[in-house]
């Protein structure tokens, strides 16, 4: 029986209580700095963070003072009050303490129609104003409700004003807020884990990718390493695409901006497209944002009949993507990535199928990669972005909504539902994925597409012989080349199961006599497609295996006289640390099939 939600995860008590924690901070940080200003702070999924402007620069040494201060204030027992204010009132508050960015804010709730605005008072127990925001509610009762050890400082980071490079850049305050100090110290030591599997730290340890100044932010280079990574996944999806009757395609990086006015993306994504390239005597050309609008022209080239549907038509496409410099993230985030992309054109009867089939393909992925946890997010439409943020057919909405309701309900997936997140062209299902030690990434989007086929002039010839305008599915189940190998990294801490390992086997000749059948080795491995490195006897043999070890190589085979004599390896799997000795043939054969099976684990040690 499938199940959906459309709450918050978060209890509100929880909620609340980061909420609360998030004016603490603020009343801690002006107490220490008076002259600060206060912007915004809201609770987060893993506690709070607030944006101040200070008159000097703080950094993590003064984090002690502001938790010891934060402390006192929740002993204190303040208690919240609410006020309402007029306009002209709030703004005159706000002026009192000299506070511009409340003022900023309350002026733009005034052009957004508002003519009143409530603030949250902190009082103490005989009714003093001990700190006063502009704000909403979801507070706790007494700030005794806080647990004192809790809560954490964890770091500090630069944040623009509204997001905007153009505006004051502000220092943000993060602070980890959990119900109990065990709940605390498990994020915190998860937090630990997360730094020594940083996808950025170990992709330069294990010379996978790396960013040139002179190329430009958010523009990975893929070292030799990460391209077997990036090439290993694409061949995993040509395969499993080919079995389940995928053609494939191929298309420009770059496009007119016809192309992609006619299919809304100007109206809708243009501030995710980079500023267009001016031709002499030429119309305005885009760099490709996705690869849909080209593979609706492949699709429109020649007529179709309801006998060539479901079309599936999948690229390993280059799209690029104008993020903003402060949002880039390593591999998570950047301006131009590899999409693991497909359009599928199909009819209504259908579409339960096809769509189905896709989230199978999910789960086949996710049991590939040990991906134990995960959510599909329903994300859809609000009827008051029809015609602005989405396309204005509220009909085709509630029906292309239920929809995948009604496929996901019949296969028995768990989902939640999520409005206002939906694609401009259709409801879509996000799939949001935990790694090994518990750290959230979206990677997989499966999008319906009930309005750019017809924008575009799709169409197919029915059994009847009427015209029809097939729907259309958008589906990435590998996400990006970027945010996928991002994730495997952070997932797998740079152990690579060994069908994906850069480098799946290390040898290591003993001294300078073994060199020479350790070369033997490694001609009887890269005849049967094993990837392998001879490392030479330049150093002594324990520090030649300490660097395998640290490049995470899956088997580490030492070479010597016993080895030599019984045309055998000794194995030292780098993972389990075990070390065996195992005849070359047989090292061959299981290793190869482990490659050829996909296995997460090695079958030798």
């Amino acid at each position: 029986m499938a199940k959906h939600s459309t709450g918050n995860a978060v209890p509100e008590s929880l909620h609340n209580m980061r909420h609360s924690l998030a004016h603490v901070l603020a009343q801690a940080v002006q107490r220490l700095w008076p002259a600060t200003q206060i912007t915004i702070g809201p609770p987060i999924d893993t506690g709070c963070y607030y944006d101040f402007l200070f008159a000097k620069p703080i950094s993590d040494a003064d984090f002690p003072a502001i938790e010891k201060e934060m402390r006192r204030i929740i002993a204190s027992g303040q208690t919240f009050e609410v006020d309402e204010f007029s306009i002209a009132d709030s703004v005159k508050y706000w002026k009192g303490k000299g506070q511009t960015f409340k003022v900023e804010l309350v002026e733009d709730l005034a052009k957004d129609g508002e003519t009143k605005v409530t603030h949250e008072r902190n009082v103490d127990a005989n009714g003093k104003e001990m700190f006063t925001d502009l704000c909403r509610g979801g507070h706790v009762t007494s700030l005794k409700e806080i647990p004192p050890d809790a809560f954490k400082i964890t770091s500090l980071a630069g944040a623009y004003w509204r997001g905007k490079e153009t505006n004051a850049q502000l220092t943000r305050i993060y602070v980890a807020a959990f119900g109990s100090k065990k709940d605390l110290e498990e994020y915190l030591h998860m937090m630990e884990e997360a730094k020594k599997r940083d996808h950025r730290k170990l992709g330069k340890e294990l010379d996978l990718f790396t960013f040139s100044d002179m190329v430009g932010p958010g523009l990975p280079l893929w070292t030799p390493k990460g391209t077997i990574i990036a090439d290993q996944i694409e061949a995993l999806a040509k395969e499993m695409e080919e079995k389940g009757g995928y053609m494939r395609v191929r298309t420009p990086h770059i496009a007119k901006g016809a192309l992609y006015e006619r299919t809304g993306h100007l109206a809708h994504y243009k501030s995710s497209m980079f500023p267009p390239m001016e031709l002499d005597g030429e119309e305005e050309y885009y760099l490709k944002p996705m690869n849909c609008p080209h593979h609706h022209e492949i699709f429109a080239s020649r007529p179709r009949s309801y006998r060539d549907l479901p079309m599936r038509l999948a690229e390993y496409g280059h799209c690029y993507r104008y993020e903003d410099s402060g949002a880039l993230f390593g591999l998570m985030r950047v301006r131009s990535l590899s999409m693991n992309d497909a359009h599928m054109y199909v009819t209504e009867e259908q579409f339960e199928d096809e769509f189905n089939a896709v989230v199978d393909l999910y789960l086949t992925y996710f049991a590939i990669f040990d991906i134990q946890k995960y959510v599909m997010r329903l994300s859809l439409h609000s009827p008051e972005g029809l015609g602005k943020k989405y396309v204005d057919n509220a009909v085709l909405w509630k029906k292309t909504e239920e929809m995948v309701r009604k496929a996901l309900q019949k296969k028995g997936i768990e989902y939640v539902e999520v409005p206002d997140e939906a694609a401009f062209y259709g409801p879509k299902i996000d799939v949001e994925v935990w790694s090994a030690i518990g750290r959230e990434f979206t990677l997989a989007t499966n999008q319906v597409d009930f309005d750019v086929p017809g924008k575009m002039g799709l169409k197919y010839t029915d059994k009847d012989g009427s015209e029809k305008v097939p729907l259309c599915i958008h589906r990435a189940p590998l996400s990006t080349h970027e945010r996928m190998i991002g994730f495997l990294i952070e997932h797998f801490a740079g152990h690579f199961p060994l069908w994906l390992a850069p480098v799946q086997a290390m040898i290591i000749p003993v001294a300078e006599p073994h060199e020479v059948p350790a070369r033997h080795v490694e001609k009887a491995l890269k005849e049967r497609g094993i990837r392998c490195e001879v490392l030479p006897s330049t150093d002594s043999l324990g520090k030649r295996i300490r660097a395998g070890e640290q490049q995470r190589v899956p088997y580490l085979l030492v070479v010597g006289d016993k080895e030599v004599a019984d045309n055998a390896v000794a194995v030292r799997n780098v993972v389990t640390k075990k070390q065996v000795s195992v005849p070359l043939k047989e090292f061959i054969e299981k290793t190869t099939e482990d490659i050829r099976l996909r296995r997460l684990t090695c079958s030798i040690g």
